[in-house]
């Protein structure tokens, strides 16, 4: 049986068990296609791994700060992020759903007051995380789909 090896990447992130068929949901949150459009990224999708199936990003030269990971957390909760240095693994962590979300999402409702000319930025506070439900802190509207708010 032959298997075709992914080459690993010398310097760099790994986003690892994100949740199966989200992998393009995470290039766009990070905007990865239009600000680095050179830069060689990595794509496994329904990857069958110990856990079942998930998707894998790979990108090379570049480590991701700390909102980015948030934005991962919303559309992939079990995932985990790899620092790769010189081929080798030097910070792995999981990320974790943050209690409130600010700056991240927007809100839905037009007549909020975080969509307004008001110097205020958008707030959401995480009903539960399994399933994730948010509810923004101003009109308490809840945004049905997340990933497609994510600013």
């Amino acid at each position: 049986m032959k298997e075709l090896k992914v080459q690993p990447i010398k310097d760099g992130t790994v986003i690892d068990h994100i949740t199966p068929g989200n992998a393009l949901k995470v290039l766009k949150i990070l905007g990865l296609l239009e600000k680095q459009p050179d830069s060689i990224i990595s794509i496994a999708m329904n990857v069958v791994g110990k856990r079942g199936k998930k998707d894998i990003v790979k990108i090379e030269n570049r480590e991701l700060d700390p909102k980015e990971v948030d934005k991962i957390a919303l559309i992939a909760p079990n995932a985990t992020i790899n620092i790769i240095r010189n081929y080798e693994v030097v910070e792995k962590r999981k990320v974790k759903v943050p209690d409130e979300i600010v700056g991240i999402v927007k809100c839905a409702n037009p007549n909020c007051i975080s969509n307004t000319k008001e110097p205020v930025q958008p707030k959401f506070i995480v009903k539960s995380r399994n399933p994730l439900k948010i509810k923004c802190y101003y009109c308490e509207k809840e945004p049905e789909d997340i990933s497609s708010q994510i600013i």
